[in-house]
C-alpha cells in the first residue's frame, strides 16, 4: 500500500502536492465546507489523478488539469 499523509487545505504548494502524488503518495486534505470539516483523498495511479471528495470522485487526465483543480478548490497554494 502507498504512503499517505494528512495536510490542511492550502498547507502545501501545488507543485509539492503534485510531486508527492506522482511519487505514489496518497494525500488526505482536510478542508472546511458549509461549516463542517471534510477530508478529500488525492491520489495518482500512474495515468489518472483522483480527487475523492465526500460527494464525488473527480478524475483528471493530466498534471495540468489536476493543478487547476487543486488551485480552484483551495487544496494547495499556487
Amino acid at each position: 500500500m502507498s504512503e499517505s499523509r494528512t495536510v490542511a487545505a492550502g498547507e502545501l504548494h501545488v507543485e509539492e502536492l503534485l510531486d508527492a502524488l506522482e511519487a505514489g503518495e496518497r494525500v488526505v486534505v482536510r478542508t472546511e465546507f458549509l461549516g463542517s470539516e471534510h477530508e478529500v483523498m488525492l491520489r495518482y495511479d500512474g495515468s489518472t489523478f483522483y480527487c475523492d471528495t465526500p460527494t464525488r470522485l473527480h478524475r483528471h487526465d493530466s498534471r495540468e488539469e489536476m493543478r487547476t483543480c487543486l488551485e480552484n478548490q483551495g487544496y494547495a497554494t499556487a
